[in-house]
């Protein structure tokens, strides 16, 4: 591993193109020039594409972000909030949504936004020639259509409580029919949405430009137009160390989460920001809509860890507070209660907290009294985890319980989990939206399909039916206990190990200026302003 000391620092990257680009390009110019103000951050995992239609993950989602709008929006609370659509109303039975429009909404071409460009956004997802990863938000969709200019029409196939914040996802963003069909399958880089910032420029790999979009209808609360920034510039430095050198040194205004090689540099062991920092630099810490965990092939028919007692065993034979105080910094919760994580409506607290004599007792019960006949287990992961799988490594080997650690390619790991290749992984669920049932569709039977989010295979009759109740459920109170019930039985089976919940930590200079946070990790740039 590298020290700090033995970086070294990036050199700066020029790229030549005409007025406003120029003052951008340089890496270490400064976020200032001719008094624009330019936010500017890195991610390491690379753009592949600017097309909402495939914004599956979060490199794609924050570029995405400031670039298209949808009907509705979450705010900090993760509450829906109007945004093209200014009011809608739902049927009692919990089936049509009838959405009124803005009319005061332009693409960046400079057309005004109709219903028309919601079906055709959204039939744009759906449409198998597409194969946009976002078109399941739809599967319980009967129609939608474009009524008049100004409003647009939804109808399920049966009730589903969570549909609305659905919609605030990007995937459900609106997009100028003309400039899809001019472009193809270059819309990935031609982008053209609705949103506070518009597409100027972008290298691959190397920087991505996005300018302020004077014409955007959204304002303050005093009623001063947004975004304050003039622009948003993104870097793509891959090696973390080299990231954070080049925040500490001013030359990135903001920096997301933490990473094992600069952790203990940042923070304290309690996971506070470093004395040395705190003049320089505010860090934001906020729970993290994110379960970090492990997982069992529960079809395996031949590993012994198709035994639940097992299964148990491993869950109550390692310490979750030591690993998050030694290894995280204390940075997020450990994982001793259900699946859905903490700050969600339908939180279970039965899990598993570190108890070796349950563990040894379990064991027994299960035929392997101290691990004997117990064969080694294979515990499949990526590098960025190999430091807690490598401590789980150690604690089970305490109860005789013998653990190879298999490192994987995060791409390989994926697609071994998916064709069911793994006995034992490591994963994570991020809420795709705000609502226990996200969740609680990892354990639903029928979504054991390769495409399905059930990666353990997990097939329970009444935690099927549960599922299906809660789905149709209009009842918030009766939803929430369903919630509760389905965790509590899936925890007790134990398909999964919950290891934490996961925190947001977002470190910015003190001159960055109204950032927001939220549980999901979005990325909101219209209201920062840089002194």
């Amino acid at each position: 591993m590298k020290t700090l000391s033995s970086i070294t620092p990036m050199k700066p990257i020029i790229t030549t193109v005409m007025g406003f680009l120029l003052c951008l390009c340089c890496s270490c110019s400064g976020h200032r020039h001719d008094d624009k103000m330019i936010f500017r951050y890195n991610e390491s995992a690379g753009i592949a594409t600017l097309d909402p239609a495939f914004a599956k993950d979060q490199s794609i989602i924050w570029p995405c972000r400031q670039l298209y709008n949808g009907l509705i929006q979450l705010d900090t609370a993760l509450q829906v909030q109007p945004c093209i659509a200014k009011r809608w109303d739902i049927s009692p039975d919990g089936l049509r949504y009838t959405f009124t429009l803005r009319d005061d909404v332009r693409f960046h071409n400079g057309r005004t936004v109709t219903a028309a460009d919601f079906e055709y956004s959204f039939g744009r997802i759906v449409d198998p020639d597409v194969a946009s990863p976002g078109a399941w938000i739809f599967s319980g969709v009967e129609s939608f259509r474009a009524e008049n200019d100004s409003t647009f029409t939804i109808r399920l196939a049966e009730p589903f409580a969570p549909f609305l914040s659905q919609l605030g996802m990007v995937y459900c963003s609106v997009v100028p029919r003309e400039e899809v069909e001019r472009y193809g399958k270059e819309f990935r880089s031609h982008p053209c949405g609705t949103g506070p910032f518009r597409f100027q420029y972008w290298k691959e790999g190397v920087k991505l430009v996005l300018r302020k979009n004077t014409d955007y209808f959204e304002h303050d609360d005093d009623g001063a137009p947004l975004p304050y920034l003039d622009a948003v510039a993104v870097t793509f430095i891959i090696d973390r160390q080299t990231v954070f050198l080049e925040f500490v040194k001013g030359n990135l205004d903001f920096m997301n989460s933490l990473d094992a090689s600069y952790k203990d540099e940042i923070l304290t062991l309690d996971g506070q920001l470093k004395e040395k920092y705190a003049d320089r630099i505010d860090m934001v810490s906020t729970p993290y809509l994110n379960t970090e965990y492990l997982g069992f092939d529960m079809e395996n028919d031949d590993s012994p860890l198709k035994n639940r007692r097992v299964r148990q065993a491993i869950s109550c034979g390692f310490d979750r507070q030591k690993m998050m105080r030694y290894l995280r910094n204390n940075i997020g919760a450990p994982g001793v209660g259900g699946f859905v994580p903490r700050g969600l409506p339908g939180y279970s607290a039965c899990g598993y907290e570190y108890d070796p004599d349950r563990a040894k007792r379990l064991l027994a019960e299960a035929g392997y009294r101290d691990g004997r006949g117990l064969p080694k287990l294979k515990l499949s992961t990526t590098s960025n985890y190999l430091d807690l799988c490598k401590y789980i490594q150690q604690q089970l080997g305490l109860l005789g319980i013998e653990v190879q650690v298999d490192v994987n390619p995060p791409a390989a790991l994926r697609q071994q989990i998916a064709e069911g290749k793994c006995e034992w992984f490591r994963g994570s669920w991020i809420a795709d939206y705000p609502d226990a049932e996200n969740y609680l569709s990892l354990f639903y039977g029928p979504n054991r399909t390769p495409a399905g989010p059930n990666y353990t295979r997990f097939d329970m009759e009444e935690v099927n039916r549960l599922y299906r109740e809660s789905r149709r459920c209009t009842d918030p109170d009766r939803r929430i206990q369903l919630y509760n019930t389905i965790d509590s039985l899936v925890m007790q089976q134990a398909p999964v190990i919950v290891l934490y919940y996961d925190q947001i930590l977002h470190f910015t200079h003190k001159n960055v200026q109204g950032l927001r946070s939220d549980a999901m990790n979005t990325l909101d740039l219209r209201r920062v302003k840089i002194e």
